[in-house]
């Protein structure tokens, strides 16, 4: 009989330094970004949060389209958040646009690259309350195609 491999968790840490009023320079050591939670001279910790999810799940898309040999020539995410009027304000959903323009590059393969992210490798969609509605629509080489509800990364999914 094997004994049961176990894996040891991943640590990740950042720091937020106050700088006056609501202003922070945030990251770890080293590697620090302004955010600023009045969103007056930085993007605020809600926009942050926003550039992390187009950030991580545009790296999953890139790599994995890469790895097609169908790579990006111009790649670029937005992400629009709704989110509660009332505190607190958190995001109810979350509309992305992937807008991604490269030769030989099919839809189809797009789409499975962008649902991957969301169902299988982006850390940060994963990390987000699973009542949250996550919808994408991908602009390919100028062609928009129509949206696409996405699922959201769940423990009992990968299990």
């Amino acid at each position: 009989m094997t004994a049961p491999t176990t894996t040891k968790p991943v640590i990740t840490t950042s720091r937020a330094v106050w700088r006056g009023e609501h202003r922070f320079e945030a990251g770890p050591e080293g590697r620090t970004v302004p955010v600023d939670a009045d969103s007056k001279t930085a993007p605020g910790p809600v926009e942050t949060l926003l550039n992390a999810i187009a950030t991580c799940s545009g790296v999953d898309v890139l790599d994995i389209l890469a790895k097609r040999r169908t790579p990006a020539e111009r790649f670029m995410v937005n992400v629009t958040a709704t989110r509660r009027s009332e505190p607190p304000r958190r995001v109810q959903r979350l509309d992305i646009e992937f807008h991604i323009d490269g030769a030989g590059i099919e839809a189809q393969h797009a789409e499975r690259a962008i649902e991957l992210s969301f169902e299988k490798y982006c850390s940060v969609a994963a990390s987000l309350a699973p009542d949250i509605t996550a919808q994408t629509t991908l602009v390919l080489n100028g062609e928009r195609h129509p949206p696409q509800h996405r699922k959201i990364w769940t423990s009992e999914a990968s299990g």
